[in-house]
């Protein structure tokens, strides 16, 4: 299916496509130890990962994302793992393309490096280019369907990214931001005004746009409504299901229950949104609610 013909383009053109949820916070409760890298577990781990992916799809996913968030070179390397950065992501692509159904698609994920470019940062735009082409080859090699760059709160970072995706491959490749909600407005961690990463991340080539984390199903409302505003591309939401806190056994839950957080995806919709998933918090049953409100529509 890797052409753009048979591309997930073409759904978007027929259809909301529907995401998969959060995939690190499903591998800590499978038994992630807290602290361990959650990509070596494509290596260690294969049919728990797998099983991941299974879930997503049962529960209507059009499209799941590779456990290759933190898949890049300056992640791993926290974890002594620099030197797999081939090997983790070409086996999470294959993983997830060794359960998908037919007409359905994988996304290979590619996260931010958690570090900063010059002059906040030691790191080159080159250097950064050449860290994201090296995990988008692994990606497309192990077979994913497209391309989504996600959680990127940096403008320049993520254009680092979609260049390096775009020389890599003729692969759909998307681009996610996280916006803060402030009082002037959404913009993200770098001060990126939500104008200025839509009409430059468009004029970069992207083939879609969208908004991930940090924000609530309710608050993912006024962004798609304003990311909209700028940009006829197909437009991806994916909220997180609230705040996270912890609870008395020491665990991680979020603020916001199943019923609160998809009541609002009808109104995400509206507002002009053509892709819609999880983000932190959200699991299967989140996609089996959203896959019957989309089919209702």
């Amino acid at each position: 299916m890797n052409n753009r013909e048979n591309s997930i383009l073409n759904s978007i053109k027929k259809k909301i496509v529907l995401l998969d949820g959060a995939n690190g916070s499903q591998l800590i409760k499978l038994g992630l130890p807290k602290g361990t890298c959650p990509e070596l577990w494509n290596l260690e781990k294969p049919e728990i990962v797998k099983s991941v992916h299974e879930k997503y799809f049962k529960a209507g996913s059009d499209a799941v994302l590779t456990n290759t968030f933190g898949g890049n070179k300056l992640k791993l390397s926290q974890y002594g793992l620099e030197e797999k950065v081939y090997e983790i992501n070409f086996k999470g692509a294959q993983l997830a393309c060794g359960v998908k159904p037919a007409n359905k698609y994988v996304g290979g994920d590619i996260g931010p490096t958690g570090k900063f470019l010059e002059p906040h940062g030691p790191y080159t735009i080159e250097e950064f280019e050449k860290i994201f082409y090296e995990q988008t080859l692994a990606l497309i090699e192990g077979g994913v369907d497209f391309i989504i760059i996600e959680t990127m709160y940096d403008l320049k970072e993520a254009i680092c990214a979609l260049k390096a995706a775009k020389k890599a491959c003729d692969l759909p490749v998307f681009v996610s931001l996280t916006f803060n909600k402030t009082k002037r407005g959404f913009f993200t961690l770098m001060g990126n005004s939500v104008e200025e990463v839509v009409k430059r991340i468009e004029m970069e080539g992207a083939d879609g746009i969208g908004a991930n984390c940090t924000l609530n199903s309710r608050e993912m409302i006024p962004l798609a409504e304003e990311m909209k505003r700028y940009t006829n591309l197909p437009l991806i939401i994916q909220a997180n299901a609230g705040q996270p806190f912890i609870d008395a056994e020491g665990n991680i839950n979020y603020e916001q229950t199943i019923n609160d957080y998809v009541k609002y995806i009808p109104d995400i919709i509206k507002k002009g949104a053509n892709v819609i998933g999880g983000c932190c918090g959200t699991d299967a049953q989140y996609i089996e609610k959203i896959a019957k409100i989309i089919a209702c529509l």
